[in-house]
């Protein structure tokens, strides 16, 4: 095969996979209706089976609806016979994925789901299957042909499958009123779940860390505050110990170019008052959007309810944390 007839060939089954989708929009009816309503009232988890390439499906949509707010589980038909068949229980709804509707190992578990009192939705190309009859709501993902020149490897079938996965997962989350903080809940190692829990509170320097001088501090010895503590600023406090300003390193070059001997000056002097601060339960991503806005490295975090600074977050704090 040259160039172009790999990229026709290429082209050919991307269009069969997506014909195979768009022929699913025109067959949608009260079945599927049905199916999110036994997955919505589900007293305990869904159950996902399946076997081969359906099974690696029904992975994926078990994934899908666990990450979305539906406790899932993938349950490998055939091992569902050797002892794996433990992981139902009554008040589970069983989701059975498979093409041909014939398949010998899921089957063989319908006494058994029948017995617990399950209800079994099917998702299926042959709706007139044996495990079509089996089941309380089906799901017709038949496909005109299959991309596979041979028809022998499903390939527009189990796309039709995954998609209806996706589709009943993303009806249950909106219908369960699902949040992004939801989401980021079950997703504490990803990007997403960083912004959405980190809080500045667990980011924060303090104690020790804290930069900090009085207004009557030397220069000097503020300059020496700003390098020790390694984040580019220092904060400057009343007699009170409350908040009144920040010498960042940008002030030290300021004071350099407009005053000159800057050691003889004090902190009140090259102080920039009014500083922005934020509180230590807002999220780590809107001191993010803060510094962004102000075009500020920095940002102090007072007592509750007072001026006194308790701790500092600095944009490197963020880098390292994923939240930028």
């Amino acid at each position: 095969m040259d160039a172009v007839k790999i990229l026709e060939r290429a082209r050919d089954v991307l269009n069969i996979e997506a014909q195979g989708i768009h022929a699913l929009t025109e067959r949608l009816d009260d079945n599927f209706v049905r199916a999110v309503e036994l997955l919505y009232r589900c007293q305990g988890k869904v159950v996902v089976t399946g076997m081969g390439k359906s099974g690696l499906i029904c992975r994926k949509i078990a994934a899908t609806l666990s990450s979305t707010g539906t406790p899932s589980l993938f349950l490998h038909a055939g091992e569902a016979g050797h002892g794996d068949l433990g992981m139902i229980m009554k008040g589970d709804v069983v989701l059975a994925v498979s093409n041909s509707g014939e398949t010998d190992e899921i089957l063989t578990l319908l006494p058994i789901i029948k017995r617990l009192g399950l209800k079994v939705i099917v998702i299926t190309g042959k709706p007139d299957s044996r495990l079509s009859r089996a089941g309380d709501v089906v799901l017709n993902a038949a496909v005109e042909e299959e991309a596979c020149p041979l028809g022998l490897s499903p390939t527009a079938s189990t796309t039709a499958a995954l998609a209806l996965g996706d589709a009943l997962a993303v009806v249950l989350l909106e219908k369960k009123g699902f949040k992004e903080e939801d989401f980021a809940f079950r997703h504490p190692g990803g990007i997403l779940g960083r912004r959405l829990l980190l809080r500045v509170q667990d980011l924060m320097h303090r104690g020790p860390e804290l930069p900090l001088v009085h207004e009557g501090t030397p220069m000097k010895e503020t300059l020496l505050e700003i390098t020790s503590k390694r984040l580019g600023v220092t904060g400057v406090v009343s007699s009170q110990g409350e908040l009144v300003g920040v010498i960042t390193d940008g002030d030290l070059r300021r004071g350099l170019e407009q005053k000159g001997d800057i050691f003889r000056l004090k902190a009140k002097d090259l102080m920039t008052r009014n500083p922005k601060t934020i509180s230590a339960d807002a999220l780590a991503a809107w001191a993010v959007a803060i510094m962004e806005d102000h075009s500020i490295t920095s940002l102090f975090i007072l007592e509750d309810g007072g001026y006194k600074p308790r701790g500092i977050v600095h944009l490197h704090d963020l880098l390292k944390a994923g939240i930028v």
